[in-house]
């Protein structure tokens, strides 16, 4: 809240803002903190080449994937995303009723057409099903990216998704969900381009993706 002030050129610090927020009965949702076991073992048909090296040093050279869920009405909404470790900015996305191997291949099929088809970029992700897939595996293949996966259980080798989901979740979807697919598709989309546009990552020194990438051209 402090850094969004200060672009707006008001002199403020956390301490004030904080103030200011408990007067305005604003408070902030945090997420949930998670522990997890991990037996650590690599995938079978992708390397850990990755590593955990989050920090990179230009656009498309890394991009990772995952796949979370979204309440509607009494079933789940499936929603896929590719992140562009550079600036942390969302490139693809696609959603379905259905998890699977379709719905990560359409999201990775949008962010290779919005970034112009770049080659030798690696695509990291877990070890879930829709990753594993010959489907998907060809899919990397035909648009000449190269695979990297976490290890078994390891959900900080995928950091940065796990992020995004967090803030999705913590910051924008009701917490009863949403009463139609179409409402939620809509809403979903309205926060990522809010992420990408306008929202501040401490990541990017407090600027959007989008800023940061512009910054760097």
């Amino acid at each position: 809240m402090a850094k969004e002030l200060q672009e707006k050129g008001h002199r403020i610090g956390r301490y004030l803002a904080r103030s200011l927020m408990r007067e305005a009965g604003i408070a902030s949702r945090q997420r949930r903190r998670h522990k997890y076991k991990s037996p650590g073992v690599e995938a079978l048909v992708a390397p850990h080449v990755l590593k955990r090296k989050f920090d990179v040093t230009a656009v498309n050279q890394v991009w990772c994937g995952d796949v979370t869920y979204i309440k509607v009405g009494k079933r789940w909404l499936y929603f896929a995303a590719v992140l562009d470790l550079f600036a942390r900015r969302i490139v693809g996305w696609s959603f379905s009723m259905i998890s699977d191997a379709t719905l990560t291949c359409e999201a990775l099929r949008m962010a290779v057409e919005l970034r112009g088809h770049p080659k030798e970029v690696l695509f990291h992700s877990d070890q879930g099903c829709q990753y594993t897939s010959h489907k998907f595996r060809n899919e990397l293949l035909e648009n000449g990216l190269r695979q990297s996966m976490s290890r078994k259980g390891e959900c900080w080798d995928n950091a940065p998704m796990e992020r995004f989901f967090g803030s999705l979740k913590s910051e924008w979807v009701p917490e009863t969900g949403y009463a139609s697919e179409h409402e939620a598709r809509a809403d979903v989309q309205r926060y990522v381009s809010r992420y990408n546009i306008t929202r501040p990552h401490s990541y990017n020194d407090y600027r959007s993706p989008v800023v940061r990438e512009r910054l760097a051209a």
